[in-house]
């Protein structure tokens, strides 16, 4: 499964708030086996959103929004996802009722807008907040509250499938530059795949959907390269 991740607010692009959303979710799809091949920030403007979400599902089998769900001035994503897919916007009775029985409001204490969702969206509900998600035609729509955003995604989990790759981890004391023959020697040896990731040293992420070759493509890499020592 291919998946793409949007992420809405004017607060990411300003760095006022660090996107954790995202790097979440990729741990999360990736453990499933789901690619995330690609992840956008956006800032709250509907057309901006809405042609994002509308480019983006014509290319991957499944788009994950997070942010900007609710009734105040900047929760845009809604109406976003409902002009994407040229739906109308209406109240969720669904959503609704299930505040009432399990969030312990009142139709009249829920703020307008609140439960407004593109028609014949599937609901989402919000077991850590209140404004509900939804799934529209394979985009599915979170809050961005981490907390909330967490808890709406493990209801739907099961639904982003791949295959479960194999994954071993060298850390290297040389430069990455100075790795560069190993790299590709490894990859030469071996049906893996490998990402360089430097720091204060460097991580050598092997990866394949055999255990058997990430194994012997790790030892290989430990057995040519400086180690990190413990």
């Amino acid at each position: 499964m291919r998946v793409a991740l949007v992420s809405v607010g004017d607060e990411l692009l300003a760095g006022d708030t660090v996107n954790t959303n995202a790097s979440w979710l990729g741990t999360r799809l990736t453990e499933r086996g789901a690619d995330v091949e690609r992840a956008v920030v956006v800032p709250d403007d509907i057309d901006e959103i809405a042609a994002t979400i509308a480019s983006l599902h014509d290319r991957y089998d499944a788009v994950l929004v997070t942010g900007g769900l609710g009734p105040t001035h900047d929760d845009m994503t809604m109406d976003a996802v409902a002009r994407a897919f040229d739906r109308e916007l209406a109240r969720s009775d669904e959503a609704v009722e299930w505040l009432e029985a399990h969030g312990g409001y009142e139709r009249d204490d829920l703020a307008t807008g609140t439960t407004d969702l593109p028609s014949g969206a599937r609901v989402l509900h919000n077991e850590a907040g209140v404004a509900p998600g939804c799934v529209v035609e394979g985009v599915y729509v979170f809050p961005g509250v981490p907390d909330e955003m967490k808890a709406m995604f493990e209801s739907v989990a099961e639904e982003f499938t791949g295959t479960v790759e194999a994954v071993e981890f060298v850390y290297a004391d040389e430069p990455e530059s100075a790795l560069l023959d190993r790299i590709e020697g490894v990859r030469e040896r071996f049906d893996v795949s490998v990402g360089s990731y430097p720091g204060e040293h460097v991580r050598l992420k092997v990866q394949s959907a055999s255990q058997d070759e990430v194994t012997a493509a790790a030892d290989w890499l430990a057995e040519h390269v400086t180690l990190v020592e413990d």
